[in-house]
């Protein structure tokens, strides 16, 4: 008499390799591999792929059933065959080896060698879904970090442990701002290391070259480990990248107590791939086509952000996507913006007008940035100074309506000087050059000079004491 396992494998007419080990799949569609009557697997388990050509390819259960398995492919199904693929499930997670060493290296989005520096070592092995953090044990972001960027520093300032999403667009400077805070970037009034994690994620490979490019010319690069998917690699791919990116992060800070910020683009780039998954797994579609886990998938990746009691290290992270047609409501930076603390929102007027960083200050604002300034931070008279600046260009926008209407020729004097300042605080303040890094110091001294264009009884966010010490200065 047949044992049960013995029908199975006649039905299926197929073969077990061993207790984990199959052959012969029933599906192949896409990045995805089906295959039916396995033992009981586990969802996110890894699976080892043997293609029928020897060769192996690693993938991911994405999903489980009594039915049929479903993997996830991250090298992509070219060259696979139903009758001759087989799967090896590995009853644990997708993990990473992780090391310092990794600093300084160019990898793939799975943290494989992509510089041609031979196998990227690792001391430990971790779990790429990374461990959720305990919400009692997390402490209040409050360190200031200082980009050497005005526009960040003085009126969105990024504090460690925070996560402050940049919203741009198609063909705008994201990718150069990316690089220049990954150089520039640096930590005030706190302990220890400072190193950057980058992901990037469905880039062309121009602008790969740029950014070790960019690395290598100004001599970062042994703090920078650098994590590539390319928009020739399987979109699949792209699903992982932040992930074994955060968990480099994840050990370099709370193992090794260093301040890593993470830089991550394009966020857009993984949503599409997701969206890409969901449909041909035939799921019921979300808005405009995103699956409706969208939010918590974003979530776990956001969260892994922050400080734990106890640990010298941090994660900060600066995610930067699209907005598709520029569309701040889209799924994607709508949905971004809900879990982060504020954003940086990029104005195509202001590129066109040939400021960079072209960043609109009125729309971006960061939620954290109260706790990380003042006195003992940065300096004592800047939460009063960027509240007048945001007052005050906010005023230079009615200006400008009001003399589309009527023309600048009728405005009052006192309109002509807001017209000036916003002149000012646009071409000095929150434009500079690509390989300028100006100081906190610096960024509130032009401030400072951008509100001198005005009269003093303007500035009512002021304190007598400030506009005494610095106005007109």
């Amino acid at each position: 008499m047949r044992t049960k396992a013995e029908t199975l494998l006649a039905q299926t007419d197929r073969r077990l390799l061993s207790g984990r080990e199959y052959r012969g799949v029933s599906r192949i569609d896409g990045p995805l591999v089906y295959m039916r009557n396995t033992h009981a697997v586990g969802f996110g388990e890894l699976v080892e792929i043997l293609a029928p050509d020897g060769s192996r390819r690693s993938g991911q259960v994405l999903d489980t059933s009594d039915d049929a398995v479903v993997v996830q492919v991250f090298e992509g199904t070219d060259g696979l065959t139903l009758p001759g693929t087989g799967m090896r499930f590995m009853g644990e997670p997708l993990t990473l080896s992780v090391s310092e060493q990794m600093l300084g290296r160019v990898m793939n989005g799975l943290g494989k060698s992509r510089d041609g520096s031979g196998t990227v070592h690792g001391f430990a092995e971790r779990d790429v879904n990374g461990e959720p953090i305990n919400p009692t044990a997390r402490e209040y972001p409050r360190d200031f970090i200082q980009t050497g960027i005005s526009v960040i520093d003085g009126m969105t300032t990024l504090i460690q442990g925070q996560k402050l999403p940049i919203f741009s667009g198609n063909g705008m400077d994201h990718n150069q701002l990316a690089a220049q805070i990954a150089r520039q970037a640096k930590v005030r009034g706190s302990s220890g290391d400072f190193c950057i994690v980058f992901a990037a994620m469905g880039v062309k490979y121009d602008v790969a070259r740029f950014f070790i490019d960019s690395f290598e010319e100004t001599g970062v690069t042994d703090n920078v480990a650098l994590f590539l998917s390319l928009a020739d690699d399987p979109s699949i791919e792209r699903t992982i990248t932040p992930k074994t990116a955060l968990t480099l992060a994840e050990y370099l800070a709370f193992d090794k107590g260093k301040q890593v910020l993470v830089i991550m683009t394009d966020m857009t780039n993984y949503c599409e791939s997701l969206r890409e998954i969901g449909t041909m797994r035939g799921e019921i579609p979300s808005r405009k086509g995103y699956p409706g886990y969208l939010y918590s998938n974003l979530a776990e990746l956001y969260e892994r952000s922050g400080k734990i009691s106890g640990r010298s290290g941090s994660i900060t992270q600066l995610p930067i996507l699209s907005m598709p047609n520029d569309d701040i409501s889209h799924p994607v930076p709508d949905l971004t913006g809900y879990i982060t603390e504020g954003q940086i929102v990029f104005e195509r007027g202001m590129q066109a007008r040939g400021i960079y960083p072209p960043i609109n200050c009125l729309p971006s604002l960061s939620r954290l940035m109260k706790d990380g300034i003042g006195e003992g931070m940065t300096r004592g008279d800047h939460p009063h100074l960027a509240n007048q600046l945001f007052a005050s260009y906010s005023h230079v926008k009615d200006v400008q309506n009001l003399a589309s209407v009527i023309g600048e020729e009728e405005l009052t004097s006192l309109d002509q000087q807001y017209l000036e300042f916003g002149n000012f605080f646009e071409k000095k303040f929150v434009n500079q050059g690509f390989d300028e890094d100006r100081s906190i110091e610096q960024t509130l001294d032009l401030g400072w000079e951008a509100l001198g264009k005005l009269p003093s009884e303007e500035l009512q966010r002021l304190t007598d004491e400030e506009i005494a010490q610095y106005y007109g200065k």
